[in-house]
């Protein structure tokens, strides 16, 4: 197969077929949704294809044949219909500024009418966009096809600004309602974005439309498949470890038998023929990282969260569960599903090494307020545990907590809370991108965390004491007998006991004994 042009930031499905790019088809999805629907919403993280799936939708509505030449819909399509597209993206703009969303979508309006030639009296938008659905029907003798991209970005701009985002979210619920007063104007709508907000919220008025954000059929509707990489990407492949992409960048899931990759990274990997965040880098969870300290949850909890389907969709301005606000954003998503009685739950994870690494680096780089320092405490760690300078680490994270300014104790109240400081040790391991298991259980009880590292395990158990240590942490180290899970990998196995003063915030006890 002959290497072609990496589609990196291409959004636009036109220019990807004319210009020879790689292309994994996604028209068998497209082909699906119109035999079993009209009305249909897709949530998924960013960069991960919505807006090229959507400009699918429309070069095919469109008719444009040529561009579908090989394709799974290619023979499945009457080319002969060409139906109207109305398209809506709200992308770009400042959506912070009172009023702005409405001005946004006047201008939006006024393009699409410019280009189709539909004259409106009207001055609002929820009346605008009746009048063009109904208009662009009776002229072309065909139903309009409703593609709207980022429809929450107004909301998700503005959650800072509270009265604004409400008022954001109050005028699009007007202007999604239109869709289901005009259906029958509407041959197809999809509606894409990052979060799922709650029909009560947004589509009170759009009752109709079916939500696919975890339907397994459609688990793979955006995103790369392990399949798309060894077949459509095969000539990309040689050079690179195989193993190392999939602990990298795969992982995502949304109820699929198959977890998918994020496009971007995996375009970014080709080009670049190298690993990195590229996914996490393209934006800054300052929103996250802050909601997350100041809710006290704990970075081992990420790892091993469990939400509801309904608590998953629970989205609102004033209503955004920790669980839904990682999950939605792409940090954790769907390990397996635990139906207990009537109700499924999820339990939700890490996808892969890329989130856990840059997640945990940006958490430590919040506490420390320096970027530098927690970068050099970083690479000091992974030398000292490599060379199993036991002395050195105690030294390092003594003065990693002597760092954190007091202050931030006492805004947050977390002095005392033994996670905190047990999440301290685990953000550092696993911003190296270090195999680490938190509360790792055992028939003799639960291990706070493991690491193994350099054919050696570390086995760490955390305690939190008044001031002076007590030894109770290496006591229950070795009273549950943690080690003999591990003695099989045939791996020297070191037992560390950590205690933290609640007086001084800061170790009184570093113990390391051979197991």
């Amino acid at each position: 197969m002959n290497r072609r042009k990496l589609p990196i930031g291409i959004q636009t499905f036109r220019k990807l077929r004319e210009e020879d790019c790689y292309y994994v088809d996604k028209t068998a999805y497209i082909r699906r949704l119109l035999d079993e629907g009209t009305h249909y919403f897709l949530s998924r993280p960013r960069r991960f294809g919505k807006s090229l799936f959507l400009d699918t939708c429309k070069e095919l509505f469109e008719g444009n044949e040529p561009l579908f030449v090989g394709l799974y819909i290619h023979d499945r399509w009457d080319w002969s219909v060409r139906h109207p597209v109305l398209r809506l993206s709200f992308g770009s703009g400042n959506f912070k500024e009172p009023g702005y969303v409405e001005t946004n979508l006047m201008a939006q309006l006024d393009a699409v009418e410019r280009r189709t030639s539909v004259v409106s009296d009207y001055s609002t938008g929820p009346e605008r966009f009746a009048r063009l659905l109904e208009a662009l029907h009776s002229r072309a003798g065909q139903p309009v096809a409703v593609l709207i991209d980022e429809y929450d970005k107004p909301i998700l701009d503005a959650l800072e600004v509270p009265d604004i985002a409400r008022a954001n979210r109050d005028f699009l619920r007007g202007l999604y309602a239109v869709i289901k007063d005009c259906d029958a104007h509407v041959r197809f709508t999809f509606i894409t974005g990052v979060s799922k907000f709650s029909k009560v919220s947004l589509f009170s008025g759009l009752n109709n439309l079916t939500d696919i954000t975890l339907d397994p059929r459609y688990s793979a509707i955006c995103g790369y498949t392990e399949r798309d990489l060894d077949t459509v990407f095969a000539p990309e492949l040689p050079g690179l470890d195989r193993d190392q992409i999939r602990d990298w960048y795969n992982g995502y899931s949304w109820r699929g038998d198959e977890k998918v990759y994020n496009p971007f990274d995996i375009l970014l990997l080709f080009r670049n023929r190298e690993f990195a965040a590229y996914w996490f880098e393209t934006g800054t969870p300052t929103f996250l990282v802050e909601t997350l300290v100041q809710r006290h949850v704990s970075s081992l909890e990420l790892d091993a969260m469990i939400g509801s389907s309904d608590l998953l969709s629970t989205f609102d301005v004033d209503a955004m569960a920790t669980e839904a606000l990682l999950f939605q954003t792409g940090y954790l998503t769907i390990v397996r599903p635990e139906p207990r009685g009537g109700e499924m739950f999820y339990r939700l994870g890490y996808p892969n090494q890329e989130v856990r690494q840059s997640l945990n680096r940006s958490l430590l780089n919040h506490l420390t307020g320096d970027a530098s320092r927690r970068a050099a405490h970083s690479a000091r760690l992974y030398d000292l545990l490599e060379a199993n300078d036991f002395a050195g680490l105690e030294t390092l994270f003594h003065a990693f907590f002597a760092s954190i300014p007091y202050e931030w104790y006492t805004k947050n109240n977390l002095a005392g809370y033994e996670g905190y400081y047990a999440s301290v040790f685990y953000s550092y391991f696993a911003g190296l991108g270090l195999d680490i298991t938190v509360e790792d259980s055992s028939s003799h009880g639960r291990l706070d965390m493991a690491v193994l590292f350099n054919d050696n395990v570390y086995l760490f158990e955390f305690k939190v004491v008044e001031m002076a240590p007590d030894g109770a942490a290496m006591a229950q180290l070795k009273e549950k007998r943690y080690a003999d899970k591990y003695r099989a990998l045939g791996q020297p196995i070191h037992l560390i006991a950590v205690e933290f003063s609640k007086d001084t915030r800061n170790l009184v006890a570093f113990d390391i004994e051979r197991a």
